[in-house]
């Protein structure tokens, strides 16, 4: 029960972070477009405050963290801010298909269909929808 609570703790104050300081500091000020940049960000920040109030107050379930998950959720991590650096130096799309493939196998995905659904139709979902259609930019 108590690392559910302290999960949920943590959820709360990174959906805090992201709300007060993260997405306010990284947003661009636009006054063109149906959408604002902050819009999404902020509605998933809040959902993430939400959810880990409800995780914090009602926990459910026992929870155990073996050595092996720790391992695997440090990988996952490891990889993230490993893309993250590298689309801020190379681009999105050069970038996003090889780390997507990585966290997809390193989770154990092996299925064909989705493992290239990850890699090829989900960046360029994403760089559709964020490029021509809201007209914003990605690294």
């Amino acid at each position: 029960m108590l690392i559910n609570r302290l999960s949920g703790a943590f959820i709360v104050s990174l959906g805090l972070l992201l709300y007060f300081i993260v997405i306010p500091a990284h947003t661009e000020i636009v006054d063109y477009g149906w959408m604002r940049p902050q819009s999404i960000p902020n509605a998933c920040a809040i959902l993430l405050v939400f959810l880990g109030i409800v995780q914090t107050a009602i926990p459910t379930g026992a929870t155990s963290v073996g050595f092996s998950e720790f391992l695997r959720v440090s990988m996952f991590a490891l990889v993230t801010i490993c893309a993250l650096w590298a689309m801020a130096n190379f681009g999105f799309l050069a970038v996003t298909p090889l780390f997507v493939g990585a966290l997809m196998l390193l989770v154990g995905e092996q299925r064909i269909g989705w493992l290239l659904g990850g890699v090829i139709v989900l960046p360029l979902a994403i760089w559709l929808t964020v490029v021509p259609l809201l007209e914003r930019t990605l690294p």
